[in-house]
């Protein structure tokens, strides 16, 4: 980076929003970290392969994420580090409590999908607003960054949906009440 950019950089984020800005992203780096632990725990708890795999294939992509937040930090001359997101812990004590109490089968695979889409939806609106701040600090790269991972998260968002449609909610459906 040029030193020109770099004072650019500097004087956009020393600005109100450039500060909510980097409280924003140290939240989400709180976040991913805090899945890179959490979606196993999900993907061992599951019995359809169909979920499993999508679990597995979303912890592979939450771990570039956590790089990519870790390089937005970089290009803001920053060191990176996480903010404790109490919004994130309470949806992912709230997962733990779910995967506890419903029986092992398609009742607890429709619980996880459910926990992991409201989770899914946090991060949706978490990199949108990152990224239309980055956008207003004009922060390019960034911009460009966080346009890749929230695109990655509607598809993730989009892809447990069809996973419980296609079959998880039905055998659900048919499993009987105790």
């Amino acid at each position: 980076m040029k030193k020109s950019e770099k004072t650019a950089i500097s004087e956009e984020m020393s600005s109100k929003l450039g500060k909510l800005f980097e409280q924003e992203l140290r939240d989400i780096y709180w976040v991913e970290k805090a899945l890179l632990k959490a979606l196993p725990k999900m993907a061992k708890n599951a019995t359809s392969q169909e979920l499993v795999t999508a679990l597995q294939d979303h912890l592979a992509e939450t771990e570039e994420q956590v790089t990519r937040v870790e390089r937005i930090f970089e290009l803001l001359d920053k060191t990176p580090r996480a903010k404790k997101c109490e919004a994130m812990e309470g949806l992912l004590k709230e997962a733990e409590e779910v995967m506890g109490e419903a029986e092992e089968g398609a009742m607890r695979d429709a619980a996880i999908i459910a926990s992991t889409q409201k989770v899914e939806h946090y991060e949706i609106s978490s990199y949108g607003t990152l990224r239309t701040f980055a956008q207003t600090l004009q922060l390019d790269e960034a911009v460009a960054i966080l346009e890749s991972t929230l695109e990655e998260e509607k598809k993730a968002d989009m892809l447990l949906t069809e996973v419980a449609v296609s079959n998880v909610n039905n055998e659900a459906a048919w499993e009987p009440a105790e």
